[in-house]
């Protein structure tokens, strides 16, 4: 027995000892123990960020949709979508540095490393940029339908951003970023002056967006063209005539135009005029705006300013009519007009108070 025991601890020995030798080997001035500790530093950290993602942040993600606020959200997308990517990185990063790297890949993760970073700070400026966009344009009035308008401004900000970035990284690795400015600049003022229209409607675009002279749906009037608002574009604006045709309008003519919007309008004014004949008796014409009043006051949404007998035309006794229609739908104002004409033509026709018409009266002398 004795000597069993004496040959079993004689085994662990050399095993221990063979597995000392085997963790002291050396390959690319690193031990394998070392390459042990740094793979053991990646897959362990990676599993504690995966048990995170599975058990906690789902959690509170289904505690954060029960609260009212959205800021918290934001919050738990923006953990997943950039802040695990970012810690798995950091875990191989840590992991790889704790080798002695060689001064070549040591320059190539310091280069990956740089690349990382710029891509995440650019995605993570991007996606608040967006988030801020939107919800600025969720709270306008019909809100949900003008969130396609914030894709041409996203192009515009994307190439800017990735440009930006492009340039920090490359001045992080060492490069003459001064001379690559200097020829996008000069680059910039040639392309600006070949394109000076497209950027004149590029800029008028986010005019368009922030002051909102228009919105998709309005009925415009620009000039002799008119029509409803159908498409906002990087470049034109598109309109649906009321012939039927499409109307695509540049952008830098319609900010530099007299625009009438008129869904805009609260309320309609109305001016029109009557003739009666002459010989109608003074007693009926004091009467006609005691008449049209009352019509104007009885119809819905109908508010009269004025009736006067206005002047003495060739072939008729003119009367001038206002009043306001509270609606800016065309079609409801047409209505409300038509009924008040088929009113006063019905008082009139009670009460014997005849319409003019265009007529001459020829006199002929009697020559002895």
């Amino acid at each position: 027995m004795i000597v069993l025991n004496f040959a079993h601890i004689n085994v662990q020995k050399q095993l221990s000892g063979t597995m000392e030798n085997l963790l002291e080997e050396k390959y690319f001035n690193n031990t394998v123990q070392d390459y042990a500790i740094a793979v053991a530093i990646i897959l362990g950290g990676m599993l504690m960020l995966r048990m995170f993602r599975n058990y906690l942040l789902k959690r509170l993600k289904a505690w954060a949709e029960k609260t009212e606020t959205t800021i918290d959200d934001y919050i738990i997308v923006g953990v997943e979508r950039f802040g695990l990517p970012i810690l798995n990185y950091a875990l191989f990063y840590w992991g790889i540095h704790y080798l002695t790297l060689s001064d070549r890949i040591s320059r190539i993760v310091t280069v990956v490393t740089s690349a990382v970073i710029v891509f995440f700070v650019v995605r993570i400026i991007l996606t608040v940029i967006r988030k801020a966009l939107e919800t600025y344009v969720l709270r306008q009035e019909n809100g949900e339908t003008k969130l396609k308008q914030i894709t041409g401004i996203m192009i515009v900000i994307n190439i800017t951003v990735w440009t930006l970035g492009a340039v920090f990284l490359f001045d992080n690795l060492g490069y003459n970023v001064t001379a690559i400015i200097t020829g996008l600049g000069i680059g910039g003022i040639a392309i600006a002056l070949a394109a000076q229209n497209i950027l004149g409607d590029l800029f008028n675009y986010f005019v368009i967006f922030f002051d909102r002279p228009f919105e998709v749906g309005d009925f415009i009037v620009v000039e002799d063209k008119k029509g409803t608002v159908e498409y906002i574009g990087i470049k034109t604006t598109r309109l649906k005539s009321l012939s039927g045709e499409q109307v695509v309008i540049s952008n830098s003519n319609l900010t530099n135009s007299r625009l009438h919007n008129f869904k805009r309008m609260e309320q309609r004014r109305i001016v029109f005029q009557i003739g009666v004949v002459y010989g109608t008796p003074l007693e009926k014409l004091k009467e006609i705006p005691g008449i049209i009043t009352k019509i104007l006051e009885d119809e819905p949404i109908t508010t009269p300013d004025r009736v006067h007998f206005a002047s003495y035309g060739d072939f008729s006794l003119n009367f001038e009519i206002v009043f306001f229609v509270q609606s800016a739908d065309y079609t409801q104002y047409m209505d409300i007009h038509q009924d008040i004409n088929f009113r006063i033509y019905e008082a009139f026709e009670q009460r014997g108070i005849e319409f003019a018409f265009p007529t001459q009266t020829i006199h002929l002398a009697k020559q002895n």
